[in-house]
C-alpha cells in the first residue's frame, strides 16, 4: 500500500495559513472542535448555491471572524446585507445548541471572499464531477470536461481518481485521470486538492481532485 499524505495538510503552517486560528484549554478545546466542524458542515449545506469552497474561523476573546469562500458571493450577502445577518444568526444558534446556553453577546463578523477563478477551485471541480455522476452522466464524459474546462482555466495540471463501484460494477475498482502536471512532492508548489463522495444507485464513488496551480492564481 502506499503512504498518501493529504496535499493540503501537509503544506499547512508552512505554506498554507491554519483554516481554524484560535487557542483553548484542554479543558475547552473538544467543544470549540466540535463547534468548528458544526459550523462548516452547516454552513457548507445552507450555502450550497453559493458555492463554498472554504471556511476559515478566527477566534478572539470576545468576538470571532468567519471568512467564506465562495463563488457566488451575491447569494451569500443577499439585498442590502440581509444575507450577513441571516448567516450570524444561524451561526449563534448553532453555537447555543452545542453549549447549552445563549450565545446572543458574542460579536461575529462575517468576511466573504470571492473565488478569482472557479475553474481552478477542486472543491468545485469534484462537486461538478460528483454531481453530473449522479445524474447518470458517464463518468469518462463528465471527467474529461471537467479537465479540459480546467486546463482551459490556467492550470498547470490536474489529476482525477474515482473509486468505489464505477457503472454499478460488482466489484468496486479506481480509475485515474491525468493531464499536465501534478507534482506531489514538492510542497512550494501550489497544489489544490478536494474529495467528494457521489452516491449513486449502486453505493457511494470517492472523487478525488488535485489541481496543481500558477503562483499567481
Amino acid at each position: 500500500m502506499g503512504q498518501k499524505v493529504n496535499p493540503t495538510g501537509i503544506r499547512i503552517g508552512t505554506f498554507l495559513p491554519w483554516k481554524s486560528r484560535w487557542f483553548a484549554d484542554p479543558g475547552n478545546f473538544k467543544n470549540l472542535l466540535i463547534e468548528d466542524i458544526r459550523i462548516r458542515k452547516e454552513l457548507t449545506k445552507k450555502l450550497k448555491l453559493a458555492g463554498v469552497t472554504g471556511i476559515e474561523i478566527e477566534r478572539l476573546p470576545k468576538s470571532m471572524i468567519v471568512t467564506i469562500t465562495v463563488s457566488r458571493p451575491g447569494v451569500v450577502i443577499g439585498r442590502g446585507g440581509t444575507g450577513i445577518e441571516d448567516v450570524k444568526k444561524f451561526i449563534l444558534k448553532i453555537m447555543a445548541e452545542i453549549r447549552g446556553k445563549s450565545v446572543k453577546d458574542l460579536k461575529i463578523d462575517i468576511r466573504i471572499n470571492e473565488v478569482k477563478n472557479p475553474e481552478l477551485s477542486a472543491y468545485l471541480v469534484a462537486e461538478r464531477i460528483a454531481g453530473e455522476m449522479e445524474r447518470r452522466i458517464p463518468h469518462r464524459r463528465a471527467v474529461q470536461k471537467a479537465i479540459e474546462r480546467v486546463m482551459a482555466g490556467g492550470a498547470l495540471g490536474v489529476k482525477v481518481v474515482l473509486a468505489g463501484r464505477i457503472n454499478g460494477a460488482e466489484i468496486s475498482r479506481v480509475e485515474k485521470f491525468h493531464q499536465g502536471s501534478v507534482p506531489s512532492q514538492t510542497l512550494r508548489e501550489r497544489i489544490d486538492y478536494a474529495q467528494i463522495p457521489a452516491l449513486l444507485q449502486r453505493g457511494y464513488v470517492g472523487v478525488k481532485v488535485w489541481i496543481h496551480k500558477k503562483a499567481e492564481d
